[in-house]
């Protein structure tokens, strides 16, 4: 029998009995079997599953539901049913489809590979849409204070950028001479290597406990200098394997890469509504016109693939492990903390191969200088999940701390 201090739970209704012992964090329910809780405030016994006597709840209340609040109990122990809205669930969906992005780009290639035909339906029109919207996606993560902040270029920034345009594309070159790759595959191979950081570069330096800010500014940094850059570049190292149309690599870079990541950033800045309703969908389209423009591009030249396939194979993981290796490298030589370094080796790594297989298609007589570019989207994905995984094991000491 409860004392005149006492409140039994006979007079709560069994409902919420059910509801909110079951789920409170201060209780725990026991199935099947006697249980006990003891606390300095309160004692209960459970007797079974669907009957509760309190011995003791030394409170003092003038109504059955004002011992909540005063017993330590806050609104937010209750249980609260929450569903998810349909914008929250194409929020979940995209996230786990941009997680998984390496598989994706995988089974693309292999189906190009395996069934060229599943690939008739992909034009270069189309190509360059898809590109344009993944830009244009990439470029509604940034605001154009972003931009802004980007062109001042503190001492990470520009470490980043510096090896950015250095590691990959030497590696590149020196790469094509090592292996002696055919004159395609060694234009191909460099014209990836003159590329910017890939968008796919910002979800694995999440993965990897990195710098994510950093790592979205140097994206943007690369990816709006790569006007300039990709092209002057991709021209100087490859021109000894085939003749380069630098002016049409500039227009094309600047119409599919510069003008939608500042329209994006243009529509971030004055449009967020917009952008809030729009972007939950963007990073599926961006994963998705990934594996659809690698399978095109190896499903024009399967059967060349089948054929001298390992060959570039071995120099696009060789591209991307020296970018890894050097980005993290020199950056720890120069300095720079470790979050900040994986990020630099990430953005270093990883590539926009998309944007190389549009301008080798465009631009390159030859079919198969796009390969190496859609055999560096999976190389690159598969290393820097692996790369990301390692890392996520131990978080750098200041963000442990």
């Amino acid at each position: 029998m409860a004392s005149a201090n006492s409140l039994t739970l006979s007079t709560v209704t069994t409902p919420f009995k059910s509801k909110y012992f079951r789920n409170s964090q201060h209780l725990r329910l026991i199935s099947r079997s006697r249980a006990s809780y003891s606390s300095s405030t309160r004692e209960i016994s459970l007797k079974s599953r669907s009957s509760f006597d309190v011995a003791t709840v030394p409170i003092s209340c003038k109504n059955r539901f004002d011992f909540l609040p005063r017993c330590g109990i806050s609104s937010n122990d209750f249980p609260t049913e929450t569903k998810k809205s349909f914008g929250e669930w194409v929020e979940f969906a995209g996230e786990a489809l941009s997680t998984a992005f390496p598989i994706w780009v995988s089974l693309g290639c292999l189906l190009g590979l395996m069934r060229p035909s599943a690939f008739n339906w992909v034009t270069p029109d189309l190509s360059i849409v898809g590109l344009t919207i993944t830009m244009l996606g990439m470029g509604m993560t940034l605001t154009l204070d972003d931009l802004r902040g980007a062109l001042k270029l503190p001492k990470e920034l520009f470490t980043g950028f510096v090896l950015q345009y250095s590691i990959m594309p030497l590696s590149g070159f020196l790469i094509s001479k090592l292996l002696n790759l055919p004159s395609h595959y060694a234009a191909g191979l460099i014209l990836v290597g003159c590329c910017p950081g890939g968008t796919a570069s910002n979800i694995v330096t999440y993965i990897a406990r990195g710098n994510v800010a950093l790592s979205v500014l140097m994206t943007a940094a690369s990816t709006v200098t790569a006007v300039i850059m990709t092209p002057l570049l991709t021209a100087k190292l490859a021109k000894q394997y085939i003749t380069v149309d630098a002016l049409g690599l500039l227009m094309s870079t600047l119409q599919v890469v510069l003008l939608p990541v500042l329209a994006g950033a243009f529509l971030n800045q004055y449009f967020q509504k917009l952008v809030k309703i729009v972007s939950p969908v963007m990073p599926p389209i961006a994963v998705g016109t990934v594996a659809i423009l690698c399978g095109y591009a190896i499903s024009q030249n399967a059967s060349a693939i089948l054929m001298s396939g390992q060959q570039v194979v071995i120099a696009s993981c060789l591209l991307h492990i020296s970018g890894f290796f050097f980005g993290y490298l020199f950056s720890r030589l120069l300095g720079i903390d470790v979050a900040s370094s994986r990020t630099i080796s990430i953005e270093v790594g990883m590539q926009n191969s998309v944007l190389g297989v549009v301008l080798a298609t465009q631009h390159f007589g030859n079919p198969l200088t796009a390969v190496p570019c859609a055999v560096s989207s999976v190389c690159h994905s598969i290393i820097g999940s692996v790369l990301a995984g390692i890392w996520r094991r131990g978080a750098p000491k200041q963000l442990q701390d």
